[in-house]
């Protein structure tokens, strides 16, 4: 059977779900190619999903899934053992699971889809600094919010690692950056610390998406 096909790109929004492949021990074809920058990234990835973003899942018979947010609840669900998701008789975890992985994929993760070509909102050229400026300030005001509404445990659900803190994990790299992130998200600021140390991914996070908190 041909394997799972991935387009993605390193440190970029495909790596939560290519983490949760990694975890799950999941074979799959990677398929590199950054499409905020790659015309021709953006071509290969628009033969199967006419956004032309990442990250673009083919199944092994050929169904196509996007949005970062239903892949890794759908890989989560498919592979219970592995129990990266509450399970659907723990109801009050699972509302709040599904609640913030809509909430980081909408609220969050879609506004940087604003920052390579401000354009995309009516603004110009010219204003693209004060435009990111304003998309970051939102996007530490959005993690503020969850995190005053989260009673993490060792992870953001509780005790057990998910997939929600894989998602948080690799968004809350990007702007306004760790540094920001640690100072209005401080209850889950030792969670993402832990999901970056994580024995399992540390091979996978040196090659995918080399981070040090200096960095960022």
């Amino acid at each position: 059977m041909t394997p799972i096909t991935l387009y993605g790109a390193e440190a970029s929004g495909s790596i939560s779900v290519e983490a949760a492949l990694t975890l799950l021990d999941i074979p799959y074809t990677l398929i590199e190619g950054a499409t905020w920058v790659e015309a021709s990234a953006r071509d290969r990835v628009g033969l199967q999903n006419p956004m032309r973003q990442i990250p673009t899942l083919v199944l092994p018979g050929g169904e196509v899934m996007t949005e970062s947010a239903a892949i890794l609840i759908y890989l989560a669900d498919a592979h219970p053992s592995a129990r990266l998701a509450p399970a659907l008789d723990d109801e009050r975890r699972r509302r709040q699971y599904l609640r913030w992985m809509v909430y980081v994929s909408s609220a969050i993760y879609s506004l940087h889809w604003i920052k390579p070509d401000v354009g995309r909102i009516g603004a110009p050229p010219e204003l693209r600094s004060t435009v990111v400026d304003a998309v970051h300030d939102r996007i530490a005001f959005c993690w503020a919010n969850m995190d005053r509404q989260l009673d993490p445990g060792r992870y953001l659900l509780g005790d057990e690692l998910s997939v929600l803190d894989l998602y948080v994990t690799v968004v809350s790299r990007f702007g306004p950056w760790r540094e920001r992130f640690y100072d209005v998200a401080p209850k889950m600021a030792p969670v993402v610390r832990r999901v970056d140390t994580d024995p399992r991914l540390r091979d996978f996070w040196a090659r995918r998406f080399s981070f040090e908190d200096d960095e960022q």
